[in-house]
């Protein structure tokens, strides 16, 4: 019984051993493994766009619905465009008419206009001195008492009249040489550059009637229905953004230092499993803060973290926002010059 005894003891001690052995080396190699990686929590997260018309009407048509993919460019919706219509109608109308203004003081007056002008300047030449010849023959027969003083005075006032005519189109006649005025002509441009200024902002408006997704994405939300009363302070659609995606995470101040941007990351979900996603760290806070209440427990959030955004390529569309998700960071791998978005 001893010799069994004592057999049974070193069996004992040698299985303890071996035990401790492998309790050793696997606590080792896991040791290793939690230096060779980092693993870090989070939610996926993407950005969300708020499209509103950039004016004041009814909704004429909505094309698209919650959940329709979306490109970068693609028309959504319209507005009622009567009134911007007509707006660029009477704008345009205004800016054609001032523009044949400056056209016709550019060109300066006619050749008939002028000619007529010198016409009217002889016959008031002819008629001044007809009316000389009258006041002299008036002023002989006075001085011979043969026409009485008022007859005089008649033709001295015709004389004046005559020669004041003369001078008059004498003037117009060199007005119409000239042309007009530069300082007209300057007015009558700077009035045409206000009703193309004009006419630009209507046609701007009528283009703003229409409203178009300024990236690819998913409609979240179809918060207007036509006939709804549309207003820059009131979105029609909620736009969630395909690219950029992210896993928003946070990392402790002990692990800061392990990290830096570029670096490769695998991201993985509990709706995948099994699946990893390609991924590279894009942002690190500069600015610590506590540990967010919806990450960790109450002991935790105590603690300072910084938060790290995971970019993460997601061509499949699998990754929603707010999901769970986990992200391993390989400590002992160069930084990639990865950057863009999801897709």
């Amino acid at each position: 019984m001893n010799r069994k005894r004592i057999r049974l003891i070193i069996v004992i001690v040698i299985i303890v051993v071996m035990a401790g052995a492998v309790i050793a080396i696997w606590r080792a190699r896991n040791l290793a493994s939690a230096t060779d990686h980092l693993v870090l929590y989070g939610n996926v997260d993407i950005r969300q766009v708020q499209l509103a018309f950039n004016d004041s009407e009814r909704i004429a048509l909505l094309l698209v619905q919650e959940g329709d993919r979306v490109t970068n460019g693609q028309l959504v919706a319209t507005l009622d465009t009567q009134r911007f219509n007509a707006n660029v109608a009477n704008r345009a109308a205004a800016a054609a008419a001032q523009r044949e203004v400056v056209a016709r003081l550019v060109a300066g007056n006619r050749p008939q206009e002028i000619r007529k002008a010198k016409a009217d300047m002889e016959a008031a030449r002819a008629d001044a001195v007809n009316a000389q010849i009258t006041w002299r023959r008036a002023s002989d027969l006075r001085e011979q008492g043969a026409v009485p003083p008022q007859r005089l005075d008649d033709a001295k006032a015709a004389l004046d009249a005559a020669e004041a005519r003369l001078e008059a189109a004498k003037e117009v006649y060199d007005l119409m040489v000239i042309g007009p005025r530069q300082e007209d002509i300057a007015a009558a441009k700077a009035t045409l550059q206000a009703a193309e200024a004009a006419l630009a902002l209507a046609r701007r408006e009528l283009d703003d009637a229409q409203l178009y997704a300024p990236a690819n994405g998913v409609v979240e939300n179809r918060i207007l229905e036509p006939g709804d009363m549309a207003s820059p302070s009131k979105p029609v659609f909620t736009l969630a953004l395909d690219d950029p995606l992210w896993v928003r995470a946070y990392v402790s101040e002990t692990d800061l230092g392990k990290l830096r941007e570029g670096m490769p990351a695998v991201v993985t979900t509990d709706s995948f499993p099994g699946k990893g996603y390609e991924g590279w760290i894009g942002f690190i806070s500069p600015t610590a803060e506590f540990t967010p209440k919806a990450v960790e427990t109450q002991e935790v959030r105590t603690k300072l973290v910084y938060q790290v955004r995971v970019f993460v390529r997601n061509p499949q569309g699998e990754l929603r926002l707010g999901m769970p998700a986990v992200v391993t960071i390989p400590l002992h791998q160069p930084a990639t010059a990865a950057t863009g978005g999801g897709s």
